[in-house]
């Protein structure tokens, strides 16, 4: 027979005294992983690639996109992966610690330049809108797996 007791210690890394009886405190943030950054980044990026899609006909538009990994990589090296705000007054809000999470945006450069000045180009960004799609579903599958691990766990099934 296995025992849960060491799958509920891999999901926790403290452990607390409350009113006499031992808890022990598990960390979302061991336990998920990069899966529940990754899910973020990948609705934030959904969003834009829809307002692409939205604005293909929008003279002048400039189609928008982020560098996934890059944004990722800054997200698991700082928690609040923002873009660094410089504030010029004592007065100004501190957005970095907001959490506001804000993505650099990049522009997509086109193939075929449009004359009317528009850079989206509809193929390109139903493929990567439908790319991002499969992405966001997989690390969703995943997030769902942890959760059903630590539910387990707790349960001690």
């Amino acid at each position: 027979m296995v025992s849960h007791v060491g799958i509920a210690s891999a999901y926790t890394h403290r452990r607390l005294i409350l009113n006499g009886v031992f808890h022990m405190g598990i960390s979302f943030d061991s336990a998920l992983g990069v899966h529940e950054s990754a899910l973020r980044l990948r609705a934030h990026r959904a969003g834009m690639l829809a307002s692409n899609l939205a604005n293909a006909d929008t003279p002048n538009y400039k189609a928008k996109d982020i560098n996934f990994k890059k944004a990722l990589a800054a997200r698991i090296d700082d928690n609040s992966a923002d873009l660094a705000m410089s504030s010029t007054r004592s007065g100004h809000i501190n957005m970095n610690s907001a959490g506001v999470g804000f993505t650099e945006a990049l522009y997509r450069v086109p193939n075929q330049p449009s004359i009317d000045g528009n850079s989206v180009e509809e193929q390109v960004e139903h493929a990567e809108f439908m790319k991002n799609n499969l992405e966001f579903q997989a690390s969703f599958t995943f997030l769902n797996s942890k959760f059903k691990g630590l539910t387990k766990a707790i349960k001690g099934e």
